[in-house]
């Protein structure tokens, strides 16, 4: 490739990777250079203002038409937009979270912890936009490998190695049964290109090669169903999230669910939708809905069951979004026409009443030096503002009418009702397990409502936190209230993803 070739793609548009991988680079080589008394708690306000000069170039791109440069190997289209957009707001607020965590042993790395954010953060990215199975595989383990050093990066906490250790050995495992798939599909194809094995796959008609994409199909199902956290595959969940520092659990409930979702969508819907299958009746993807189906189910009753034993705070929250990926299982399960805007409202929902509770929870965590229940004990009386936040959250997640998280529930029901009458199984396990949820989340609202505790003081809270976690619950309420903001804001600026195959 020449350099002529090279100056004519559109590199505008990366600008928002430019703009994170920049800042990243700046943040390594000052934590380098600058004095070991330099405080590195600048460097999260750098990382912020990257975040949101990134945040920002993404909507000047907003109406511009889809690009791809690279070869195809890069694509910024409507569903690429979408979610980076999710991934950018998400990044923002982890940020201001990993700003104000002071654990009680000094992290002695404290200039990684925020430039290791960013470089996940753009793994992500690259994840959403990847128009190619190497690319897809290189956004992919950016992401990973910058998460397993932030699980770990609390180096004298044993919780936190331990946390390490079993994230690196899930991932490795996942990240294999990921390639083994992936090696199938080319091997049939000929290309790494998603469009150009879309194409070729339409035409691979015979048992073998059903047979063969088949296995494909599950292998990678397998190996991003840990990347999602759905049951069987969610053995490392819970011990990574108390284990983790507390801003690293909220990155990966939140986050890096988002580019796990968006990875999955991206890779099945452009490939195997295309498959023919039962004699090219129907495509790959509708014919393994059934076990899709099943991961959903045992997903949602798993999660919800085990998180009413919990009386660790961090260790219900992993349960909690074992469950919730359990719930955006059945969206995919179903492949209505309302599927992508759907899971896209969910995830949007999901940003703010998840991160917003996880900053409560680092708040009360800190000045308790514990993440148990109990630590919650007479929180109304310390704080209202705090309890009344975490009530707005808790309410979202359990899915009250009112919230973000009610309408994004209903969505999901709506969409597979309006698919297959053989769908009311899942849905009713849903309402099901749903209503199992409210059990533990407000177990919580007994704590900090109706228990009192022996400290009286007021919480110390930082004025970011205050900031971030007002706007959290003001949006939560607001997309419950009037959820057509968030739907009209989507059908105008993305058209629904109809760019997507093209």
């Amino acid at each position: 490739m020449n350099m002529e070739t090279l100056l004519s793609y559109q590199w505008g548009a990366m600008v928002p990777e430019f703009i994170i991988l920049g800042v990243a680079t700046c943040l390594s080589l000052l934590d380098l250079f600058a004095s070991k008394n330099v405080n590195r708690r600048w460097f999260g306000y750098i990382g912020i203002v990257g975040i949101a000069l990134a945040f920002v170039s993404l909507l000047t791109l907003l109406n511009e038409p889809p690009i791809t440069i690279l070869e195809n190997t890069f694509r910024l289209d409507g569903f690429a937009k979408a979610f980076k957009l999710l991934l950018l707001v998400g990044g923002a607020i982890v940020m201001m979270l990993a700003i104000q965590y002071e654990p009680k042993e000094r992290i002695d790395d404290r200039g990684e912890f925020y430039y290791l954010f960013l470089t996940a953060l753009l793994g992500a990215m690259f994840m959403t936009s990847s128009g190619d199975l190497i690319t897809l595989f290189i956004g992919l383990e950016l992401l990973s490998l910058s998460s397993y050093i932030l699980a770990g990066i609390r180096k004298k906490h044993l919780p936190s190695n331990e946390a390490a250790m079993k994230y690196v050995i899930n991932g490795g495992i996942a990240t294999a049964i990921t390639l083994f798939g992936i090696s199938y599909v080319y091997g049939l194809t000929g290309s790494t290109n998603l469009l150009t094995i879309a194409s070729k796959v339409t035409f691979l008609d015979g048992q073998s090669y059903e047979q063969m994409l088949s296995l494909a199909f599950m292998l990678m199902l397998v190996g991003l169903s840990f990347k999602v956290a759905t049951v069987p595959f969610h053995m490392w969940v819970p011990d990574v999230y108390e284990g983790a520092p507390t801003p690293v659990t909220a990155f990966l409930s939140v986050v890096s669910k988002i580019a796990g979702f968006a990875l999955l969508l991206r890779l099945f819907l452009t490939v195997f939708a295309s498959a023919p299958a039962q004699q090219m009746t129907t495509s790959i993807l509708q014919s393994m809905q059934s076990y899709i189906g099943i991961i959903a189910g045992v997903t949602m009753i798993v999660g919800n069951l085990i998180a009413l034993r919990q009386q660790n705070i961090k260790r219900l929250f992993a349960y909690s979004s074992i469950a919730h990926a359990g719930y955006l299982f059945v969206a995919f399960t179903a492949l209505s026409p309302f599927m992508l805007d759907a899971i896209w409202f969910y995830l949007l929902a999901y940003v703010f009443m998840n991160l917003g509770a996880f900053a409560i929870i680092q708040l009360v965590a800190s000045s308790s030096g514990t993440t148990k229940l109990e630590s919650f004990t007479g929180l109304y009386k310390r704080s209202p503002f705090l309890a009344v936040s975490m009530t707005i959250f808790l309410l979202s997640l359990a899915g009250i009418p009112g919230t973000a998280g009610f309408i994004g529930k209903l969505n999901i029901l709506v969409g597979a009702l309006s698919v297959s009458a053989t769908h009311y199984v899942l849905v009713s396990i849903m309402i099901i397990t749903t209503v199992i949820s409210y059990y533990y989340y407000f177990t919580i609202f007994v704590y900090m409502f109706f228990r009192g505790g022996d400290r009286t003081e007021p919480f110390k809270k930082p004025s970011g936190f205050v900031l971030s976690i007002g706007f959290c619950a003001c949006i939560t309420v607001l997309l419950g209230v009037v959820p057509n903001l968030a739907y009209s804001f989507f059908f105008d600026q993305f058209s629904g993803f109809t760019d997507f195959f093209s």
